[in-house]
């Protein structure tokens, strides 16, 4: 059976901060940072803290742990002056903790109403393209994978290892999220998986459970 609770174990994927200033939409610069290092404890709150001196807002964020490093994925908003004041003193933190610190200015992504979303979650006898498999399904659909989360779980004398992974996906259109599903089924079927899907379509606010 699925092991739903390695997703919330493993990789923190929902928003871990959030915040806003008196600062309209016209007035705010955006900046996407990427933080990695060996993991240690007080590391995330020096991070975060420093983002807040200098006066910018974490709109979005993601932390995973992989292998002994981890890695920290925010979105910060701001003033001018407040990113670039940022983009000038978080190289000299991340060389004082040890950080590899990648930074890029991006803008605010406009809200695009989307008919359908869709989730699945597989787990599989561990092989080489496994995940291949099921991006290359989505894509197949013209979906817009917005999240993947995946581990592998080592095999023992008894048991082979076995891969989990969970994709939430979106669609354009809602057909495309009504043909996936039997597709699916047959490739879960094809790799001998375990898998579980569920559709939204939000336009006629209807929802579908397979398995």
């Amino acid at each position: 059976m699925l092991y739903a609770g390695f997703f919330y174990a493993f990789l923190v994927i929902t928003p871990l901060f959030k915040g806003r200033t008196g600062l309209t939409a016209s007035l705010h610069h955006y900046l996407v940072i990427t933080a990695l290092g060996a993991d240690r404890p007080g590391i995330v709150n020096t991070i975060t803290r420093h983002v807040s001196s200098c006066g910018c807002n974490i709109e979005d964020s993601r932390l995973a742990m992989l292998g002994d490093e981890f890695t920290f994925i925010m979105l910060l908003s701001g003033s001018w002056n407040a990113i670039t004041l940022i983009e000038s003193t978080l190289p000299l933190k991340g060389a004082e903790l040890d950080l590899l610190i990648v930074m890029k200015r991006t803008t605010a992504r406009p809200r695009v109403a989307l008919p359908s979303t869709v989730w699945v979650q597989v787990e599989v006898p561990d092989s080489p393209h496994i995940i291949e498999r099921f991006t290359g399904l989505f894509d197949a659909c013209d979906m817009n994978i917005a999240e993947l989360v995946s581990r592998t779980q080592p095999g023992t004398q008894e048991d082979i290892a076995q891969l989990f992974i969970q994709i939430t996906a979106h669609s354009p259109a809602s057909q495309n999220a009504a043909n996936i599903e039997q597709a699916f089924k047959e490739l879960c079927t094809e790799l001998k998986a375990q898998g579980s899907i569920n559709i939204v379509n939000y336009s006629q606010h209807d929802e579908h459970d397979g398995v």
